[in-house]
């Protein structure tokens, strides 16, 4: 798509203003289906924002279009698939699922439609999820003779719970965004018209905030979950210290004292 400002053939990429942007999956005749190119643009996209972050401070991350987030794999792409390509596509997927999760700047997910199979486990990397009441969600992996391999297992138990997720992944059955929101992988359902004005309304009151506080908070929170108790009050110390010698502290407790909203720079 010549016409795509972002340089990436399968992601639009929207700066709504200095520190927030919208990225949209953008195969909107595929129903935004994951294919390999798409696979590359998210890692490019994920890991140059890791490397500098520049001043963008939340992403929200949706779909092309008001019918699909994403409809999973590519399976057009894939049919008469050699083992051996297919292993090599699935390690541009994995790194995707790691670009995405490490991403060190928050991403909403904005869950606009159907969000299948791979679709499903982009949205789970996601740092927390708003859906459209009309969005649908499934793990179908196991009706076409794979299992979730771009994070589905362990992001969907860590949100719903291994109860939930054994059922929903191991039946491959559809569940509603209302489903979704009432067993914890949404925080919240919208009319499809409201959808990206409240995720983008959520990004800008993320962005006002220090942005460094911002990072390590989420950084203590994600990793902390994978520790003990003990080890992740460790790990928020490391985290909080590294707010102590900052300008935004200085800054933040200033604002506060005069009593006006804080000019955060990120350093």
């Amino acid at each position: 798509m010549s016409s795509n400002p972002s340089n990436f053939e399968t992601l639009s990429v929207e700066p709504v203003d200095e520190h927030v942007a919208i990225i949209r999956l953008n195969r909107p005749d595929a129903s935004n289906a994951l294919n390999t190119q798409m696979g590359r643009d998210l890692v490019r996209y994920f890991e140059d924002t890791a490397l500098d972050p520049k001043s963008l401070r939340c992403i929200v991350l949706t779909g092309a279009g008001d019918k699909a987030f994403c409809a999973g794999g590519d399976l057009k792409e894939r049919r008469g698939m050699t083992d051996e390509a297919w292993t090599r596509q699935h390690v541009i997927f994995e790194r995707m699922v790691r670009a995405l999760i490490d991403c060190p700047v928050p991403v909403i997910g904005a869950v606009n439609g159907a969000a299948y199979g791979g679709g499903c486990e982009i949205a789970g990397c996601c740092d927390f999820l708003y859906a459209a009441d009309s969005a649908r969600f499934a793990l179908t992996e196991v009706t076409l003779g794979i299992m979730p391999g771009g994070g589905g297992t362990q992001t969907l138990a860590r949100a719903v719970g291994e109860r939930r997720a054994k059922e929903l992944i191991l039946t491959g059955k559809p569940f509603t965004a209302s489903e979704a929101h009432a067993w914890g992988l949404v925080n919240e359902v919208f009319p499809l018209s409201e959808l990206l004005p409240a995720a983008l309304a959520t990004a800008s009151r993320i962005a006002r905030n220090a942005p460094i506080s911002v990072r390590q908070a989420k950084l203590s929170i994600h990793r902390g979950l994978q520790l003990s108790l003990r080890d992740g009050l460790a790990l928020e110390i490391e985290a909080y210290n590294r707010m102590v010698p900052t300008e935004d502290r200085r800054e933040g407790v200033l604002a506060f004292n005069e009593k006006r909203k804080p000019n955060f720079k990120g350093r």
